[in-house]
């Protein structure tokens, strides 16, 4: 018998929400395939996407990469209903459950979020009165358990739990460089998630990849500790460790990073205690780090009147600021914004700063980047 609901779930979820492109930025589906056939013969089960992610079009890379290509026994999915990229009222909002209904083809979702609850928009779903939509859509039997994703603060999660008590699962942000991070708080989330006795659905648990290439200290640290084993291996390893872990997303965008993925996590070990002990000393590293947190979600960039690629824009400081490259850094920049808005474009209308779930000062950072590579 579970001792919660999930505790059997292969602990390593595969994320729909970075996968391959071609150089034609379509998503490489032939590569797709080949990555949900590796993980469906190591025994991993749970995919999650989104009617956001890439503008429908990884729901549909779910449809012809998975659905249609095995028996719907063999694997759980997972949604979401987002209220604030995109609606405008409530019948729009519940619509795209519907959409992603038909764009994937799946018959019914195993599992459904609504989606990125933060500070000024998770009064929508009660406005419009979804919370109610997904219990009606489970009684049909069109949802098989339902949740919410989540990024406010530890009090906002508390009350919707309290007020939401029929809640299955929640979905959060957890990893060891947010742990006891002030914005994200990570731990303390996790704390008020488990006292509610709810099961939780681990995201970024590298960090936006973050945690795949941390700076140079905590690299060289982890690999000490085990030569063997890629640095992402650590951050989702940990994340799975906790106690109440339906199971952990992996962005995994590529053939190589689901082998690798597949090779730590098929089958699952927890860490140990000299592992755990390896994790403090990257924490206690990671906390005298002075990198932008963005985690790479892109959330912020549909909405820019000036098509500033915000998230590589902060992708190039971190090279500068974690690794010391400075050339490699102002390279990457100019890569990035070749063309689309530079960092210095920005009109600072706020858009940026109402999207992001990790509560960026975007407008601010944004100019710092401009002061260092725009001038």
């Amino acid at each position: 018998m579970e001792r919660y609901f999930g505790e059997a779930t292969p602990k390593l979820g595969f994320g729909l929400m970075r996968l391959p492109k071609l150089e034609n930025g379509e998503i490489d589906l032939e590569q797709v395939k080949e990555m949900v056939d590796l993980f469906l013969a190591a025994g991993q089960t749970y995919f999650d996407t989104a009617y956001v992610y890439d503008n429908g079009k990884s729901e549909e890379a779910a449809c012809k990469a998975l659905v249609e290509r095995h028996d719907r026994s063999s694997f759980t999915l997972c949604t979401k209903l987002n209220a604030w990229m995109g609606p405008t009222d409530e019948q729009s909002a519940k619509q795209q459950f519907f959409t992603s209904l038909e764009r994937t083809g799946a018959g019914y979702f195993d599992y459904y979020l609504l989606h990125a609850l933060q500070p000024k928009t998770y009064h929508l779903y009660e406005d419009w009165h979804l919370w109610d939509f997904v219990k009606e859509q489970k009684a049909k039997g069109l949802i098989r358990h339902w949740g919410f994703s989540f990024h406010a603060t530890p009090e906002i999660l508390e009350e919707l739990l309290t007020k939401h008590p029929d809640t299955e699962f929640v979905q959060l942000q957890l990893n060891y460089a947010d742990w006891e991070s002030e914005k994200v708080a990570a731990r303390k989330c996790y704390e008020i998630a488990r006292r509610h006795g709810k099961s939780i659905v681990v995201m970024e648990p590298v960090k936006g990849g973050a945690l795949a290439k941390p700076q140079a200290d905590v690299a060289a640290l982890l690999k000490a500790a085990a030569p063997e084993m890629s640095a992402a291996s650590w951050a989702i390893r940990y994340a799975a460790s906790l106690d109440g872990i339906l199971t952990v997303l992996s962005g995994m965008s590529d053939l190589e990073q689901m082998r690798d993925n597949l090779s730590f996590m098929a089958p699952f070990r927890p860490l140990d205690e000299a592992e755990q002990n390896v994790i403090r000393k990257a924490q206690a590293l990671l906390g005298s780090a002075k990198t932008i947190p963005c985690t790479a979600c892109s959330y912020c960039t549909p909405g820019c009147p000036k098509n500033i690629p915000i998230p590589d824009i902060f992708a190039a400081r971190n090279r500068q600021l974690a690794l010391g490259q400075l050339a490699r850094g102002q390279a990457d920049y100019n890569a990035a914004t070749a063309e689309s808005g530079k960092a210095s474009d920005c009109i600072t209308c706020g858009q940026c700063e109402s999207a992001c779930p990790q509560q960026l000062p975007v407008m601010s950072l944004l100019q710092d980047c401009a002061a260092q590579f725009d001038t």
